[in-house]
């Protein structure tokens, strides 16, 4: 399977975590996210990233997931209702670190809050298994300035 990430260049050399809170993980619990797909890597850029910086300067990540890996899933249908809000991280968080926790897989699987029927993938760098992910291009990406306006 292969997974995208888009990042400014000084982050795409390598597969790194910031340990920074998002969506399925809290304060020092480093994960990396991906998407699925490039257009869904550029949404989530999109609305985490809040006009940070000069577009020209942002590099997509092609990251290779083995097939034979195992991957985790969070289900859609087993999210609260309004797991997508802010004020519900907490709730997201818990699960995303409870996986992190039970060290199962590298790989967790995750409804995008953007087009939730889409996926993200969440990779976990102190699992055994993660050393068999691997970075395989970076390229440059450009965001359309009808998108960013």
């Amino acid at each position: 399977m292969i997974v995208f990430r888009i990042v400014h260049e000084k982050w795409a050399k390598e597969l790194t975590a910031s340990g920074n809170e998002a969506r399925w993980n809290s304060k020092g619990n480093f994960v990396i996210y991906t998407s699925a797909s490039r257009a869904l890597a550029c949404l989530e850029n999109i609305v985490h990233r809040s006009g940070e910086g000069d577009s020209r300067i942002f590099k997509t990540m092609v990251i290779e997931i083995p097939d034979y890996l195992k991957c985790d899933e969070i289900f859609l249908k087993k999210l609260m209702k309004n797991w997508k809000e802010r004020k519900n991280f907490i709730h997201t968080q818990h699960l995303g670190n409870e996986w992190i926790r039970a060290n199962t897989s590298a790989i967790l699987k995750v409804p995008s809050s953007i087009i939730p029927e889409e996926h993200n993938y969440i990779l976990n760098p102190a699992h055994k298994d993660f050393k068999k992910v691997k970075l395989r291009g970076v390229k440059k990406f450009n965001f359309d300035s009808r998108v960013l306006n």
